[in-house]
């Protein structure tokens, strides 16, 4: 058992670590008061080669898979979850294309993405349909002028990259919409540009500013034929591409946690208190040990998560895995954030430290792609299948 990152791994996380600190870094704070796209991170990532790390090489990606991106991502999260989120976008709409998609659909959406000439988002909640994705109301219809055509009519939201995105994954009804059966879900690639797409209402968000989230409008947008994703009736798609999305999400947790603990050590270790340093106090030493171990575990299950996934390791038996990275990184961002802010006092509450963005932005990532509850529920359903640990 080898714990040891390839030199390619290492390289990868070494040079991501650098352009972070030369590039996002300088314009974290300003992305975030501004809630500006920093179209300039984009082309950094883009001329950097990051855009592509998990698009197959034959689809002008590089290859890095599921592990590659989440330590691109967790360097990047150090500063900011906002440039962390466009990296992740490269992952999660062309999930299910990378899974299912035909050759032809891989040749037509993937080169655009690796080469940053396309940018793309995922669709699948809507306002009464967020963890109950069987809610959902889009519908799709046989397209009577088109044959093996869909007519899809509905609203998304909650679509991060919604209004830079230049084609969308969207999942829609293709039986009545009030069926909860697996097989009445379908997936799609609704191209932006097409009669009847539209981006609606952009939400003013607590934290992760600078990528828009949002509604697509859908008004009877002819699909065609080969824009269809897998087979009609294909709900197990939008789960397989969310759990392998788990380790991805997750890193952007790890990432989180590291740069807020950093910063707060810093500061204590400088911060004069009693005639000491704050950082001489054991309680405080003690904080600081707890959050470092649990950044480790986190670290541990999210790298086994992702080396999972690159095997093709997403479905059912898998989930527990997945879904414990998820759940025990993103609930750690939150509680390192906090620690940070704790650890500085009032300075931390206060906009002239980063603290308070990482206590906002760490919320979004227990609800995002799976909420901490459902996790939970995928953990403890693999318990009581028996798919953990039992023989």
């Amino acid at each position: 058992m080898d714990f040891a990152l390839s030199a390619e791994m290492a390289e990868l996380r070494h040079s991501v670590r650098r352009l972070v600190q030369d590039k996002v870094a300088p314009r974290a704070r300003a992305i975030d008061r501004s809630g500006e796209y920093p179209a300039d991170v984009f082309d950094a990532f883009r001329d950097a080669g990051l855009l592509g790390l998990c698009i197959p090489e034959a689809y002008g990606g590089s290859g890095a898979g599921i592990l590659g991106l989440s330590l691109a991502i967790e360097e990047v999260a150090k500063c900011s979850n906002t440039a962390a989120l466009m990296l992740l976008l490269t992952r999660l709409p062309t999930g299910p294309v990378m899974i299912a998609g035909s050759d032809d659909q891989k040749r037509r959406y993937l080169p655009g993405i690796a080469e940053g000439r396309q940018r793309a988002a995922f669709g699948l909640s809507e306002p009464q349909a967020g963890s109950d994705v069987m809610g959902m109301r889009t519908r799709a219809v046989p397209d009577p002028r088109r044959a093996g055509g869909w007519v899809l009519s509905g609203t998304k939201c909650w679509m991060s990259g919604v209004r830079e995105a230049d084609w969308y994954t969207i999942f829609a009804k293709t039986a009545e919409p009030a069926s909860r059966a697996h097989d009445s879900v379908s997936a799609f690639v609704v191209e932006r540009s097409w009669p009847g797409v539209s981006v609606g209402r952009t939400d003013h968000k607590m934290g992760v500013r600078g990528v828009d989230t949002g509604e697509l409008l859908l008004e009877e947008v002819s699909v065609p034929p080969e824009n269809v994703i897998g087979e009609v009736g294909g709900f197990r798609l939008a789960m397989l591409g969310l759990n392998a999305m788990r380790p991805v999400v997750a890193a952007r947790g790890i990432g989180l946690a590291e740069g807020a603990l950093m910063y707060a050590t810093d500061y204590v270790k400088q911060r004069a208190a009693f005639g000491q340093t704050v950082a001489d106090f054991q309680g405080i030493q003690w904080e600081i040990a707890k959050c470092a171990i649990d950044i480790e575990a986190a670290r541990l299950l999210t790298y086994r998560a992702a080396w999972l996934a690159d095997q093709g390791n997403f479905t059912k038996q898998w989930v527990p895995y997945l879904s414990a990275a998820k759940y025990h990184a993103t609930e750690l961002a939150v509680r390192a954030s906090g620690l940070a802010v704790q650890l500085l006092g009032a300075a931390g509450y206060m906009e002239d430290h980063p603290t308070e963005q990482w206590y906002r932005d760490a919320r979004q990532l227990t609800i995002v792609e799976g909420t901490s509850q459902v996790q939970l529920g995928l953990v403890a359903r693999g318990v009581l299948d028996g798919d953990l640990w039992w023989d």
